[in-house]
């Protein structure tokens, strides 16, 4: 990403002032466009991508993205829920996307963690230690 490191600094401090208690505050994130939109300031373009990419990164932690093969009940999307709400230690919300790639089981991404228990995973794991 290009930008100096003055560019780089204040996308930093922006990203800070727009969290409120540890999470991002859609208030605050519009204050922050509208100072952006107000002061112009030099690489405004590599402003607002490294500031989108830090605010993109801090909302995909509290998204929990449920791929699987077969039916999935809500009881196990909540369930899902609310074990990545204690291990996160934050809120984390569940959606389900069907993947027909997987054989049977589940992919959980939080953020860039993935927690993986598919037969696909298992056989390609079991290909590459042979």
């Amino acid at each position: 990403m290009r930008g100096d490191k003055k560019t780089k600094l204040l996308a930093k401090q922006l990203f800070k002032l727009s969290l409120v208690n540890g999470e991002v505050s859609a208030a605050q994130v519009a204050g922050v466009l509208g100072y952006i939109e107000k002061i112009q300031p030099r690489q405004t373009l590599a402003l607002l991508k490294l500031y989108h990419r830090a605010i993109a990164a801090e909302v995909a932690k509290s998204r929990a993205l449920i791929e699987h093969a077969g039916p999935i009940g809500d009881s196990a999307l909540k369930l899902v829920e609310s074990a990545m709400t204690q291990k996160y230690h934050r809120a984390v919300t569940a959606s389900a996307q069907r993947n027909d790639a997987l054989f049977a089981g589940l992919r959980v991404r939080v953020g860039s963690d993935v927690y993986e228990s598919t037969v696909a995973g298992q056989l390609a794991a079991l290909a590459a230690s042979l």
